[in-house]
């Protein structure tokens, strides 16, 4: 797999030695890192920046002092944050049932200590690799919602005929003007979504939310 640019691997564990030695595996598999000591610390963080706009992972300790891994897994799932950033949970024997309930409502897998430093880091770049897929879906919705945000009243209305596959004749006939003014702002349409047939711009639309 190829590695993703620019990510992050957040850990949260309330055990420095665990933190530590997490941090040190990923530096030796080139992967950057940031630590907390504990969930309230890792909140303050995300509410102090934008939402991420880079590849992340969260490696999350289940039983922590203060505010669980648990609480913490929930309310990201309640903010819809775990596209963006899929929560790789690190459990103990005793939180393994509870673990996978939370795989089930969406986190991306667990692994029970001691764990496998290789499965561990495969995982973790799996996990990146989604992010980073996510990420990039996201971007093009923003680019194209831009691109229709660009479009008058009146070449979407061209636009939606010219989706239906409706002729131009046909579509001069419906909007009470003449054929050369269709084909003007269907040229219009094709530069502004940056399409070049209306196969491709039927396409493109499918993909909007």
């Amino acid at each position: 797999m190829e590695p993703v640019q620019n990510a992050t691997v957040y850990i949260v564990d309330d055990d420095a030695d665990v933190r530590e030695a997490l941090a040190w595996l990923l530096r030796s598999r080139r992967l950057l890192s940031e630590s907390f000591d504990c969930a309230e610390s890792f909140l303050d963080m995300l509410q102090s920046q934008s939402p991420a706009r880079h590849p992340c992972c969260l490696l999350l300790d289940m039983r922590m002092t203060g505010m669980s891994g648990l609480a913490l897994f929930n309310q990201l799932l309640a903010e819809g944050q775990l596209a963006a950033m899929p929560v790789i949970f690190l459990t103990g024997h005793a939180d393994v049932p509870t673990a996978v309930d939370t795989v089930k409502r969406g986190a991306f897998d667990f692994c029970e200590k001691p764990f496998s430093d290789n499965a561990l880091v495969d995982r973790i770049e799996q996990a990146l690799a989604a992010s980073d897929q996510h990420l990039s879906r996201m971007r093009e919705r923003d680019a194209l919602r831009s691109r229709l945000t660009d479009l008058t009243e009146r070449e979407r209305d061209v636009m939606r005929l010219v989706v239906e596959g409706i002729p131009n004749k046909l579509i001069a006939d419906q909007l009470d003007i003449s054929v050369r003014t269709v084909e003007v702002h269907r040229s219009r349409v094709f530069d502004k979504m940056q399409v070049k047939s209306a196969v491709e711009l039927a396409n493109l639309l499918r993909t909007d939310i």
